[in-house]
Parts: C-alpha cells; sequence; structure tokens
C-alpha cells in the first residue's frame, strides 16, 4: 500500500482545496462544477474531462485508514482472554465515470486487513480484496431539480441516523449489497425503492459469495419542512433462511413500517423515530417493535459550542421463551457503534438512558463525553452484539441490568482530507451480567484512528 500512500501525500502536496466537504458515500460526490474552471493538480485528478468534452469525465479518489485497537475483558471476561490489542487498515480507490448527463459507472475497490487480535479476525475486521461498489447509473427524467434515476449493481446504502440500514463505518469492513434502486429527488422530497442481496464475507481476496436470492427490500421517503425540520418514513422488508435469537433459530420473514422526524443544527436539536414489526419466524408470529428520542441544544454563539442531548430507547424482547412467537426486534443491517464507538451490547431487547455532551475545545478538535445505561427490556430474553446477532441468553435470569458504558471522545480535523479519532469506553458490568457469567469483569476499550482521504 505504499503506492497508495505516495500518491495521498503527492495530492496533498499541489492541493488547492475542494469546494465540497467527502461523503459517507463517496459516490454522492458531485465535482462536475470544476469543468469551468481553472483546475489545480489536485482538481484536475477530481475532474478529468474525455477529448475536451466537459459532459464526459472520470473522477478518482480513494481513503486510507489506519486504527490502534485495545480491547480489555472484550465480552466482560468470557473468553478469557484479557488484553488484546490489534491494528486495523483499511484502503479504498474509486473511479467515477460519467458518460454524458444520463449514464455513469462507479466502481470502488476494498482492502480490509486486521493484524494481531488474539482470537483472530472478526467479520467485521477483514476482507483482504473486494469489488466493494461497481453499479451504474441512468438518468430516465430530469427537469429542473427533479429527476428519476435507476441504479443497477453493487452499492452501499445508508438511511436514516442509521439503526436499521447502515452502511457500518465504524467496523472496518463496510457492508455493501448488490441489487436495483429507483430513485426520485425534488427540492424537498426524495423517494428511494430498493431490491438488494447482501453477499458472506470472507476474509480472503475476491472469496466473497452471493446469496443469490432477494433478502432485503423495501422503501425510504424523506420530506424537507424548512421551518421544522425533517420527515422519514420507511418500509423494509427482509427474508433470513437462518436468523438466530434466544427464541431459537427459524427462517425468517420480517417486514418493518417506521417514521422519524429530526432536525440538527444550531439551536434546539430532535431526532425522534418509531419502527413496528410483523412477519413470520418459522411456524411463529412476529411481534416487534421499538422507540426512541434524541432531544437537545447547541448553544451556537456560547464559548466551546457546547451541546447537550439526552437519548432514551425503548427496544422490545421476546416476552415468553420457547412458546414459538417472537417479539425481538431486528436491528436488520444496523450502524456499528449506535451506543458508542464501541458498544458491547447491540439494539435488542434493550431499554437504555443516554446522556451526552460535546465541546469544541478548538474549531477543528471536539470532545464527546456520554454515559449510558443499559436494561433488558424482556426478563425471558438476553443480549445481543451491535450487529444484532445473538450473543448470551438471558431467560434464566431475574435479574434486568446490564451495565453502564462511560466513554470519552475526541474528533481532530487536521485539514479536509486528513481527520484523527480516538477514545476510551469502559464498561461496568451490571448484575444481569454477573449473573450469566461466572467472575465477569469490567471491559475497557481504547482506540486511535487517522483517516487520510481523497
Amino acid at each position: 500500500m505504499k503506492a497508495l500512500y505516495a500518491i495521498v501525500f503527492y495530492l496533498l502536496g499541489s492541493i488547492t482545496l475542494s469546494a465540497q466537504p467527502f461523503k459517507l458515500l463517496r459516490y454522492d460526490e458531485d465535482y462536475s462544477y470544476l469543468k469551468d474552471s481553472t483546475r489545480s493538480a489536485y482538481q484536475r485528478f477530481k475532474y478529468f474531462p474525455v477529448e475536451n468534452q466537459k459532459n464526459v469525465y472520470i473522477s478518482f479518489g480513494g481513503e486510507a485508514r489506519a486504527e490502534y485497537v485495545d480491547f480489555n475483558n472484550e465480552d466482560w471476561g468470557r473468553l478469557n482472554i484479557g488484553h488484546n490489542a490489534f491494528l486495523l487498515q483499511r484502503y479504498n480507490l474509486h473511479s467515477d465515470v460519467h458518460l454524458g448527463s444520463r449514464v455513469r459507472i462507479f466502481a470502488q475497490l476494498r482492502s480490509a486487513l486486521q493484524d494481531g487480535r488474539k482470537n483472530g479476525p472478526r467479520g467485521i475486521d477483514e476482507d483482504r480484496l473486494n469489488v466493494q461498489i461497481f453499479f451504474a447509473d441512468i438518468t430516465a427524467w430530469q427537469k429542473q431539480q427533479k429527476k428519476i434515476l435507476f441504479r443497477l449493481g453493487r452499492q452501499e446504502m445508508d438511511y436514516g441516523s442509521g439503526r436499521l440500514i447502515s452502511v457500518r463505518e465504524g467496523p472496518n469492513a463496510r457492508l455493501y449489497f448488490n441489487g436495483a434502486k429507483a430513485m426520485y429527488t425534488s427540492a424537498r422530497i426524495s423517494v428511494d425503492a430498493f431490491v438488494m442481496m447482501a453477499d458472506t464475507t470472507y476474509p480472503g481476496a475476491f472469496d466473497n459469495k452471493p446469496t443469490k436470492q432477494v433478502n432485503l427490500w423495501g422503501g425510504y421517503g424523506k420530506i424537507i419542512f424548512p421551518a421544522a425540520g425533517n420527515l422519514d418514513v420507511y418500509y423494509i422488508g427482509i427474508r433470513r433462511d437462518y436468523s438466530p435469537f434466544e427464541e431459537g433459530t427459524e427462517k425468517e420473514l420480517r417486514h418493518t413500517i417506521g417514521g422519524r422526524f429530526w432536525r440538527y443544527g444550531g439551536g434546539f436539536i430532535y431526532n425522534v423515530e418509531g419502527a413496528y414489526q410483523f412477519g413470520r419466524f418459522g411456524k411463529g408470529n412476529i411481534n416487534a417493535w421499538t422507540a426512541s428520542a434524541d432531544l437537545g441544544y447547541m448553544f451556537e454563539n456560547t464559548l466551546l459550542r457546547p451541546t447537550i442531548n439526552l437519548r432514551h430507547d425503548y427496544i422490545s424482547g421476546d416476552k415468553r421463551a420457547g412458546d414459538g412467537n417472537l417479539q425481538t426486534f431486528n436491528p436488520i443491517y444496523p450502524k456499528g457503534g449506535y451506543f458508542g464507538f464501541s458498544p458491547q451490547i447491540g439494539p435488542v431487547n434493550l431499554i437504555d438512558i443516554h446522556p451526552y455532551a460535546t465541546l469544541d475545545i478548538i474549531k477543528s478538535l471536539r470532545l464527546q463525553l456520554d454515559v449510558v445505561y443499559n436494561w433488558r427490556y424482556s426478563l425471558q430474553d438476553g443480549v445481543y452484539r451491535p450487529s444484532g446477532i445473538f450473543n448470551r441468553p438471558g431467560a434464566t435470569s431475574t435479574k434486568r441490568y446490564i451495565g453502564t458504558a462511560y466513554l470519552v471522545g475526541l474528533t481532530y480535523i487536521l485539514n479536509p482530507f486528513v481527520g484523527f479519532t480516538g477514545g476510551v469506553q469502559y464498561f461496568k458490568t451490571g448484575a444481569f451480567i454477573e449473573d450469566i457469567i461466572p467472575n465477569a469483569k469490567d471491559g475497557l476499550f481504547i482506540n486511535a484512528r487517522v483517516t487520510i482521504k481523497f
């Protein structure tokens, strides 16, 4: 990967700052604004016209990311590993080819590497080489700010606050899907409809396996209300042949309907979301739900620009173990760090209270402090991992409190291309963990990450 670093530092040395920040989904970036300007070396890299045709051009980009992870007592000491320090690396290279105003092809190679983890890489850690993205866009209709676009091929997806479908930026290996999407956008309304297949990820090179069946479908819409905020509404369907819960492992056909009302920026901040799930789990019925409220205030014109927030989540769990029916909420493809940058528990069978605050120490350095109090919603269900996968059973325990997480995080943006993040998380075990794991231990997680994008 030395060649990639050489390219990055060459570009950074010859740079004129881009007029837009890099986005979570890199194919959402648009460099066509450079076509009528005198371009620097870096900007020629971002907008390279073909044979002087301004609407036929190629844009290149990428990322190099390295992260040091230091884990003590992973899974509350159940694995008897103790101290576990390892290194994660991720490298991306992409090209964005525009063939006029209606056709576009985007491709990205991704390498996710892990070194030194005692119990080997997790599924989120390593995928040595893979075609992460490869799709074609066709604009079927466009009039002023309104557009209908079709996307076919391998793509990443990220909706809302990442509760149900997230690209999973925090973990080393991001998620992708194969399928088709239809999109309508206007100044105030956007609607996506999609049909997707998820691959099974393996740690080697080009060895991921397609499921060869549709297992994710749905629609996601957003309406902007300029004076009030934003309203999201969605339907998501999933099909899985192997779904483990404390209730058992069965085929799962699940439908989710939900909505979200939110506003970010200076002053009052809010993010309120609710979803209901129904369907079939083997021969039983699914009846699950979640509700979340995140309320806060940003003191935009105050020294250090502090924000104070309070989050509260209710996420259903199974009511009666062994009856064949399932009330456990399924977060589908959630963001890995929804309850902190390395949560020990996932958004399943959970009640949490989560106060947090941020301070801008200087313009480019932000400090965040969190405390997360966690209870089981149902005493007949256990705890689940951040991905939503079943971890430990709980029906034999009458204890409800899982534990408390204390977090300190720092984010430093050196410039638009280089950023640093780091943090410390301490998890104090509660009565439930101490009941189901003999000699349970408190967990300590430390990480430091540098990311370069171009």
